[in-house]
């Protein structure tokens, strides 16, 4: 028999997407397995209630009753701390963790034996990362227009255009990372004509984009000096750095931003991971940016949930199938049948299993298939 998978209404701050669409409802549905979503669980992305019930979920309104009775949670962001007392040893979340930055959640799914699965470390054989894309590119392509809006004198940056006029030297954005999050903005960017700097410490990954963006994006090698130069000179710095599982490293001091304009823009978008510029600390759509040495900073956790129709179908068409494998065959079953899903594996039995989240919490890593193996 499969799991109940539950859908219940996001609790983080200003986060209007919801897991599963009524399409993505459907297709579990052909699968016989029954749903649950929270009442108003859509709302925000513009799925009501209805639309749910047609695709054959049941919806709950209680939060406790749809936690109790689901065996695998699915949601968009990483649980909050009302959310803990309903985790339990014989509970599955599949969900962006994220656990590096933030611990609180790892200490939680451990002391109640939890299993956690995370969409950012589902990982195919050519460590492509098939969960976290669809959401990176959403918030690499919305980080060039949040540093445009907020590039604006009235909202407090330079009075910059990124694209510049006839006669007038566009904006320069410096992009920090060439994987989806980067890649995606420095394409942006590039189309609005601004003049780009992409950099990266995978020379194959800058290769790649030079051939396709054929001069339009200035590719560097990421080293120290590299940084340091483009950054000083920068009117918008995106940080898109990515260790799957890990913490983010600190690629941009504290002292670099202190060589920026008046009213230059950051925007760090891998500030869920812990950020890769040191002056960035965690913000919200309510109160997103504030500033370090003059340079406004931009740092909300969840950049796609601003756009959330979007974002919803986005993620449901990527997390769907397994979402269905899990619940068809069961966590075991699954993860031992996919090697992806085994890498999107967090935390089992009260241990740890993903080496890198391990080394960032700074707790062993324990070996997935011995606890397979022994039930």
């Amino acid at each position: 028999m499969s799991l109940v998978v539950g859908v219940p209404t996001e609790t983080k701050v200003d986060e209007f997407r919801v897991a599963v669409t009524p399409e993505g409802v459907r297709e579990l549905e052909m699968h016989g397995i029954e749903v649950l979503v929270q009442s108003g669980a859509g709302l925000g992305s513009g799925l009501p209630d209805d639309a749910y019930r047609a695709a054959g979920a049941e919806i709950v309104t209680d939060p406790a009753e749809l936690w109790q009775r689901s065996q695998l949670v699915c949601k968009v962001k990483e649980p909050l701390e009302e959310e803990f007392g309903w985790f339990r040893d014989d509970l599955t979340i599949f969900t962006y963790l994220h656990l590096a930055a933030y611990p609180k959640v790892a200490d939680a799914l451990l002391d109640h034996g939890t299993i956690g699965i995370a969409y950012e470390t589902v990982q195919l054989a050519d460590r492509s990362l098939p969960l976290l894309a669809p959401m990176s590119e959403v918030a690499g392509r919305m980080s060039v227009q949040i540093g445009a809006h907020y590039l604006e004198r009235h909202n407090g940056g330079r009075g910059v255009l990124l694209g510049g006029a006839p006669g007038v030297q566009p904006a320069r954005v410096v992009v920090l990372g060439a994987g989806n999050v980067g890649w995606n903005a420095a394409w942006m960017a590039a189309g609005l004509e601004a003049e780009v700097n992409l950099l990266d410490k995978n020379v194959d990954r800058l290769r790649y984009v030079d051939q396709i963006q054929m001069g339009r994006v200035t590719t560097l090698a990421s080293n120290r000096g590299n940084v340091e130069r483009v950054v000083a000179e920068a009117d918008l710095v995106i940080g898109a750095v990515l260790v799957p599982g890990g913490r983010a490293p600190v690629v941009v001091t504290e002292a670099m931003v202190r060589t920026m304009q008046p009213g230059a823009v950051v925007v760090d978008i891998a500030v869920d991971q812990g950020g890769c510029i040191e002056t960035t600390h965690e913000t919200t759509h309510e109160d997103p940016v504030y500033e370090v040495g003059g340079v406004l900073h931009y740092a909300v956790g969840n950049v796609p949930g601003a756009v959330p129709n979007t974002s919803t179908y986005a993620l449901t068409n990527v997390t769907v199938p397994y979402l269905a494998e899990l619940a068809r065959l069961g966590v075991a079953e699954a993860v031992r049948a996919d090697p992806a899903l085994a890498a999107g594996v967090n935390t089992w039995g009260g241990q740890v299993v993903n080496r890198a989240v391990a080394e960032a919490l700074d707790r062993p890593a324990a070996d997935l298939a011995s606890l397979l193996a022994s039930g």
